[in-house]
């Protein structure tokens, strides 16, 4: 009915008709599919949960003389310098390093790369590979935002398209990467925001592909690739939903442009560090097909119960629970009634897909075609074979 084209040129001219997924559905509620997709022009969706595959690429400018960094921290987080001479990739999840007898400290690179986006001073500390080109041996400087030349995240695996919920069945406390689980099923965590999560309203990636524009901490960010661990041949229910972990994307976006309030590092007991990371995708209503899809509800979403007690690569299950009943704060788990809570924050997942709505209301943000689909056919590869020693 629509092409992408058109829709912009609405944006242009702010008469889009916009609703965020949580409007959509309460609006196709109330009068069907049809005569949404006759109103609607784009739906925007959101989340705001932990996403530890991330990183910003920063380039600090040649020194004099110059450096070629091969060890560097910045605030004492440990960050990779293995490519160019001053080209540095900070992970999210790189810990803050300690020496020994020191206590851990509860920060890592997701904490620099906010202390980074709000302006502040982070400290550098570099060591060089001496050669005729690069003659310094060590460098030492404070730096910010403003005084580096690159400063982009470079994601290499955000918005898992669906996840699981976490408990634990054995006698001792599990600290995990969805947060404390407490022994004998004393609570369940999970960690995708369901029915207004990006990839449960598209399914088949048919409207998200590489070059896809979205919201990404507050700025303007874009789908680079297919994300590592994708894994679109996962099991799907009759609305294609997937049942578990299934698509990712890696995502790219200027960390100059983003905003503290959508980019926050964060910190899991006995876990490590990671990043909480707002990310809103837009999608235009070509057809009916869009809004149908994007009708979709938790009662109608599913995710898996993982025991995290078993120490293996493939974790036995309890069994698929729906986002409807996640959302209530107790599940049901072998007759026993579990008390549940989300790591992702919903408020806050609502609120990515309300600001992007306003931005493309103001006409200040447009729909990309995508240049390249990304791949629903690729496998999921394990590492089962191993060497002993």
């Amino acid at each position: 009915m629509r092409t992408i084209a058109e829709i912009n040129e609405k944006i242009s001219r702010k008469r889009a008709v916009v609703l965020t997924a949580e409007e959509l559905k309460t609006r196709v509620a109330e009068v069907g599919v049809t005569k949404v997709t006759k109103e609607v022009d784009v739906i925007t969706t959101g989340t705001f949960e932990p996403m530890e595959s991330s990183g910003a690429i920063i380039n600090l400018g040649h020194t004099d003389p110059p450096i070629k960094i091969r060890r560097c921290w910045l605030d004492g987080v440990p960050v990779y310098s293995g490519f160019g001479a001053v080209d540095l990739y900070l992970g999210a999840s790189s810990a803050v390093e300690v020496m020994e007898g020191e206590e851990v400290r509860e920060r890592g690179g997701g904490h620099v790369i906010e202390d980074l986006i709000a302006g502040k001073p982070v400290h550098v500390r570099a060591q060089g590979q001496v050669t005729d080109c690069y003659p310094r041996a060590t460098f030492e400087t404070t730096i910010t935002r403003d005084t580096i030349n690159q400063f982009y995240l470079f994601n290499p695996r955000n918005l898992y398209q669906n996840f699981i919920v976490g408990v634990n069945g054995g006698d001792r406390p599990l600290f995990t990467y969805l947060g404390p689980l407490q022994p004998r099923l004393s609570n369940a965590v999970y960690s995708n925001p369901g029915a207004i999560s990006p990839l449960f309203n598209d399914p088949d990636l048919q409207l998200v592909g590489i070059g896809t524009r979205i919201f990404l901490g507050g700025g303007i960010g874009y789908v680079a690739w297919e994300g590592t661990q994708h894994f679109p041949l996962q099991k799907r229910l009759p609305n294609r939903t997937p049942i578990g972990p299934a698509a990712t994307l890696a995502l790219i976006g200027d960390a100059k442009q983003m905003d503290t309030r959508w980019v926050r590092g964060c910190y899991f007991k006995h876990y490590g560090p990671s990043l909480m990371l707002g990310v809103g995708v837009p999608f235009p209503v070509l057809n009916e097909e869009v809004v149908a899809k994007c009708a979709v509800s938790d009662k109608d979403l599913v995710a898996p119960i993982v025991d995290f007690s078993i120490p293996r690569r493939v974790r036995p299950t309890f069994g698929l629970v729906s986002y409807a009943q996640l959302k209530t704060g107790r599940i049901i788990i072998e007759g026993k009634t579990v008390r549940v809570a989300p790591v992702v924050s919903i408020l806050f997942s609502r609120q990515v897909a309300q600001e992007l709505k306003q931005w493309i209301q103001a006409g200040t943000f447009t729909l990309t075609e995508p240049v390249a689909q990304i791949s629903m056919e690729r496998s999921f590869l394990p590492q089962d074979r191993w060497t002993e020693f």
